[in-house]
């Protein structure tokens, strides 16, 4: 195995003068098209930087979304080495609600605000710094800055990644807001669309139609026997709510009192815990629901909202989490938020949560990373840099 020498970097901006500059950038994901915007401004904005500093970059486009983009950006060669990892996007705004402009990094109460600034263009400058550091040190496995698309609304960044079997090493820290403390676990979320199609009719004779109404107020019936069911087998006391949940959330049916309802519709959205496998859980839902519908004569459709996301799990053993642990001095935990972690650890990467900012502060008006979060990050991606690359 060789050593690879890091070139010295030229002088990159500050951390604030990087940080302003992708805040100001807008890159929002949106199924709305109307709010969605291309991130290949931003993309190519941390190439820029990266490259000076002996990065390789790769700007990949998503197959089948126009302008949306990942970048690969790789430091040393070899067959470990470590992934920092984080999205290129943000959630819409409502600019009513800001106090400061969202796309102008604002300093105030010892924060900097803007849109993205935590949640999570932050991280990348704070990976940035930190690589800095070993400017002309020898690495002896890679060092990878990942940066990807459509997180906040698809996550069809990741997903493409985990396709193309990119990028290749042992470790990832996806440096979502968790105030620095590493997470190891979260769970994952399905939201799932069930339709029923009856025959319309006068109420006075119900032989003249078929009421999809009825039809769905059975399989909600059913759906919430499953649930009891998950709920008695599936159990983690790691979670703060500790058993998976499913919440009927809307539904949509009929016209009129004195007409047959014709059409129901019912959204739905499951959180499963580790263990527990999206599919297996949708077949458990057909299952159910369509003996219902043939017994009634109702033609059925369902089908998930989106792909969803995996619950995703490290063992408390792993590796990466006691470094994390030490680096931290906090206790691996679980979170209540979906993220990238399932399509890196489809890569056979050991993976693991942790990045500066509150979740409380992500996709809130007056969005924020306090200063205090700066230093003690830049510290602990030093620290992970050393363990993983150098040493």
């Amino acid at each position: 195995m060789s050593d690879h020498k890091i070139a010295t970097a030229p002088k990159a901006p500050s951390i604030r003068d990087m940080l302003a500059r992708l805040i100001a950038l807008p890159s929002i994901s949106s199924a709305s098209p109307e709010w969605d915007h291309s991130n290949e401004p931003v993309v190519r904005q941390l190439a820029e930087w990266l490259e000076p500093m002996g990065f390789a970059t790769e700007i990949l486009p998503v197959p089948g979304m126009p302008g949306k983009y990942n970048l690969i950006a790789t430091l040393g060669s070899g067959d470990g080495g470590l992934v920092l990892s984080g999205h290129t996007d943000t959630v819409p705004y409502d600019d009513k609600r800001w106090q400061s402009d969202p796309f102008t990094l604002t300093e105030r109460d010892n924060r900097w605000y803007g849109l993205g600034t935590c949640d999570m263009k932050g991280f990348f400058t704070l990976a940035i710094e930190a690589a800095r550091a070993f400017s002309g040190q020898a690495l002896k496995q890679p060092l990878i800055i990942l940066a990807t698309a459509d997180e906040e609304s698809s996550m069809n960044g990741a997903r493409a990644l985990a396709e193309a079997g990119r990028p290749k090493a042992r470790y990832a820290v996806i440096g979502e807001p968790t105030s620095l403390k590493p997470v190891r676990m979260h769970k994952g979320i399905m939201m799932e669309r069930l339709l029923f199609e009856g025959q319309s009719g006068h109420s006075s004779d119900p032989a003249l139609g078929n009421n999809a109404l009825e039809g769905m107020h059975e399989a909600m019936t059913e759906l919430l026997a499953l649930r009891s069911g998950w709920q008695a087998q599936y159990r983690n006391p790691n979670f703060k709510v500790q058993v998976p949940t499913l919440n009927l959330g809307c539904i949509h049916g009929g016209d009129n009192p004195n007409r047959i309802c014709a059409q129901c519709e019912l959204h739905f959205d499951l959180r499963p815990l580790p263990g527990m496998k999206m599919d297996e859980l949708r077949q458990a839902i057909l299952h159910r629901v369509q003996p219902l519908a043939a017994r009634r004569g109702l033609k059925l459709t369902f089908e998930p909202l989106f792909d969803g996301v995996p619950a995703f799990e490290t063992s408390p053993e792993a590796e990466l989490v006691k470094v994390c642990e030490r680096l931290t001095g906090q206790p691996a935990e679980s979170v209540a938020f979906a993220t990238e972690a399932p399509w890196l650890q489809q890569l056979g990467l050991e993976t693991l949560v942790m990045g500066p900012g509150s979740i409380d502060q992500a996709h809130q008006p007056d969005e924020f990373l306090a200063l205090s979060q700066i230093t003690p990050a830049v510290t602990i991606l030093k620290g992970l840099i050393q363990r993983f690359c150098v040493e």
